[in-house]
């Protein structure tokens, strides 16, 4: 990964699937030396959706069917650091998580996992999920994507946060209660229609059968507030069962900016 040239103490936040390059000797393991040895700083997600309950009611657009989720809240977990991560998340954040000297931040659905990231972790709180991107993002910051696009690209989730795109409530359980999550991202489906605007900032390599790419962090936060300024509908999926997408379409429509409405009318009259 040197062919990538990112510059030499830079911190990076990566997103990873071992499937994507095929047979690697050692497996995660392999993987993660590698991003060590490369890397001093090293941060990825480690969310726990297993701990999230939903009430019956709650909100209005939410992005949330209440009443719907009771299986769901019957398989919840309580929240513990030594949660093992999602599966969704791949392998290689729970070999990070396991290894000597890793740091987990406390969030009970959305902590990450670091090496040698222990401001960053600490920066994030219940009410700022995503602080750790931008902390991440004020130390010159880069995102990797190991054999994965920018559907699992977390950081894109801080650009709408900045953008003031519209956010959610979920709740987790833990030992003690209940908690309520704010600021809750929205869905990441459509991230993929941001690619064409970083072509010139992308630096890419291949390992195996799948493709590395990386961004300096500030160019990609850039990016996607300069995409969202042009159109409050870019980058939500175009699925109109995806409750969270349609939710930010249902808030656009009611606020007062008429420039707003427009967009959502004519893009909901687009076939």
């Amino acid at each position: 990964m040197q062919e990538l040239a990112i510059p030499d103490g830079a911190p990076v936040i990566a997103h990873a699937s071992l499937s994507a390059f095929g047979y690697i000797e050692g497996g995660a393991e392999t993987v993660l030396s590698a991003l060590l040895k490369q890397f001093d700083t090293l941060l990825m997600p480690a969310f726990t959706y297993k701990t999230m309950v939903t009430p019956e009611t709650g909100p209005p657009d939410n992005g949330l069917n209440y009443g719907a989720y009771q299986d769901a809240n019957r398989m919840a977990q309580f929240f513990d650091p030594q949660m093992p991560v999602d599966r969704l998340m791949g392998v290689i954040p729970e070999r990070l998580r396991l290894l000597p000297g890793a740091q987990r931040s406390s969030h009970p659905i959305l902590s990450f996992v670091g090496m040698n990231a222990a401001d960053i972790l600490a920066s994030q709180t219940l009410d700022e999920p995503l602080a750790p991107v931008g902390k991440l993002l004020h130390a010159g910051g880069w995102v990797l994507l190991l054999g994965v696009d920018h559907c699992v690209n977390t950081s894109i989730h801080y650009a709408e946060r900045l953008a003031g795109r519209a956010q959610f409530v979920r709740w987790a359980l833990t030992p003690e209660k209940i908690v309520e999550c704010p600021r809750f991202p929205g869905c990441s489906d459509g991230f993929p229609a941001l690619a064409p605007r970083l072509s010139s900032q992308l630096r890419r390599t291949v390992v195996g059968q799948g493709q590395v790419q990386a961004f300096p962090l500030a160019n990609l936060i850039q990016a996607a507030l300069d995409c969202l300024a042009q159109d409050p509908l870019a980058l939500l999926c175009d699925r109109t069962y995806c409750e969270r997408c349609e939710a930010i379409r249902n808030r656009l429509l009611k606020s007062s900016k008429t420039e707003n409405v427009k967009f959502v009318q004519a893009r909901r009259k687009t076939p």
